[in-house]
């Protein structure tokens, strides 16, 4: 199917249907119809006074709105295309119909990309991975316009893609964070340069296999045109490099926190320098910035740094942005973030390390740690982290529906590190968890809330985690 451009008699003529009406749905279907959609049908099970009042604005423009349990199970007959929301499993009724009759199925960022404006395009730097995605976005986007560049973020963070795509004054360039979820139905997107951060056990009940996760992530690769970015440390990121079908003249390029090679950033000393997109690369390197412009200077969030700084050299930043943008940056709340120093001890909150590699990477940039876990596991095992960590564990304190599972794993791999449970589930849980890790740190400690979890099972979501655990070392003080 072709469909040229956001105005094309294409979009007139074709029958959608859009499944779910949340957050990305209704602007799916807001954005089809601004495109000229004259045959739209949104689906979704829920039915509730905030979706009917959204139902009557759209329906106004022309879009039939079916709501209620039920509406998404079985595919309409006349159809052309599927736009799916985000987090919709391949195997829902109406997705699987939807393959059984070969009719395409298209993500939000599939449907972002076909609506730019070909005369306006903005290119797309574009960053996946199980960890990371959002501070590097971020630190690639301030770099971008450290360089006098209209850039914005936009995917799962910031703008959504849609909007910023359908902007009516276009920018420059924009910095993508992309989904597993997003990319499984992301078909025909070739981004300027794209990037793999890591790749580890998450979302398997949703993809099926943690091969095929991987597998989306690496769509990310296929039909790039400059540069390919993938983590030396992690040989599975390379691999998706390897496998990608790019644009003839697309490059490989590695980051590490070890001296880089031909082709990479990395470090030397306490410096981040490119040996990629430098005219003498094979002799030479250039300084991009020192660890010290770097907040926090923890291994991963180094990495996170090379990284961006990898797309946004490939995009042309020249090194004084990248400095500067770094030099100014803070990351988001939540995310090893320093909360307060209590008689000796260093409090730091990094809840959204809501999975074990993302808490791995955490209490590894610690020498000794008192470390907080515990919550909705979502199938995850804790062996590699243990292994890895507990040379720097203090002790443990656990919380939440699934700390048996971390407790297993500290006993097979770490059974003389002392361990604290708590019980407790209710709003002052928190008041308990900082004050037994407050008796078992010592001067010099760091109390690390990393909890290798999702928050579901005890908190709203993982900021309110956070803000109990903040809350309570300022009273603690």
């Amino acid at each position: 199917m072709s469909l040229e451009t956001r105005t094309s008699d294409g979009w007139a003529t074709t029958r959608f249907v859009v499944l779910g009406f949340g957050t990305a749905g209704y602007a799916c279907a807001d954005s089809l119809l601004q495109a000229g959609a004259e045959h739209l049908v949104v689906l979704d099970d829920r039915d509730n006074g905030a979706l009917r009042e959204k139902a009557q604005i759209l329906e106004t423009l022309g879009a039939t709105i079916t709501l209620g349990p039920g509406s998404t199970q079985e595919l309409p007959k006349d159809v052309d295309v599927v736009v799916t929301s985000p987090g919709v499993p391949p195997h829902a009724p109406l997705l699987a119909q939807a393959a059984e009759r070969e009719v395409p199925i298209w993500s939000e960022i599939e449907l972002a990309w076909r609506l730019r404006d070909p005369a306006n395009a903005a290119p797309w730097l574009c960053i996946t991975g199980t960890n990371g995605k959002t501070t590097t976005v971020q630190m690639l986007t301030a770099m971008l316009q450290a360089a006098g560049h209209r850039a914005v973020a936009a995917g799962n963070v910031g703008l959504p893609l849609l909007e910023a795509v359908m902007d009516p004054e276009p920018y420059d360039v924009i910095a993508v964070e992309l989904s597993s979820y997003q990319l499984h139905f992301t078909h025909s997107m070739s981004a300027h340069s794209a990037a793999v951060l890591n790749i580890a056990p998450d979302h398997v009940d949703w993809h099926g296999s943690l091969a095929a996760y991987a597998a989306d992530k690496g769509r990310i690769f296929d039909n790039c045109r400059v540069a390919c970015v993938y983590n030396v440390a992690d040989p599975a990121t390379e691999h998706l490099v390897e496998e990608a079908d790019v644009v003839e003249g697309c490059r490989a390029i590695g980051f590490t926190l070890g001296t880089p090679g031909l082709s990479m950033l990395g470090l030397v000393d306490d410096l981040l320098v490119d040996r990629a997109f430098v005219e003498q690369r094979k002799t030479s390197a250039l300084e991009l910035a020192s660890i010290d412009d770097i907040t926090p200077p923890a291994p991963h969030n180094v990495a996170n740094a090379l990284a961006a700084a990898a797309l946004a050299r490939a995009f042309g930043v020249p090194a004084t942005a990248v400095r500067d943008a770094l030099r100014g940056f803070r990351p988001d709340a939540h995310r090893i973030a320093q909360v307060a120093e209590v008689a000796g001890v260093n409090y730091v909150d990094d809840s959204k390390a809501t999975n074990p590699h993302a808490a791995q990477a955490s209490l590894l940039a610690y020498e000794h740690v008192v470390w907080i876990a515990g919550g909705q596991a979502k199938g995850a095992m804790f062996d590699d982290l243990v292994t890895a960590a507990r040379e720097r564990l203090r002790a443990v304190v656990l919380l939440g529906q699934d700390k048996a599972v971390i407790a297993q794993a500290l006993e097979r791999h770490a059974p003389d590190v002392p361990r604290f449970v708590v019980e407790s589930t209710d709003t002052g849980a928190m008041e308990i968890v900082v004050g037994e890790a407050a008796k078992l740190a010592q001067v010099g400690d760091t109390v690390l809330l990393a909890p290798g979890c999702a928050s579901w099972d005890m908190f709203a979501n993982y900021g309110a985690r956070g803000d109990a655990f903040a809350e309570a070392v300022r009273r603690l003080g």
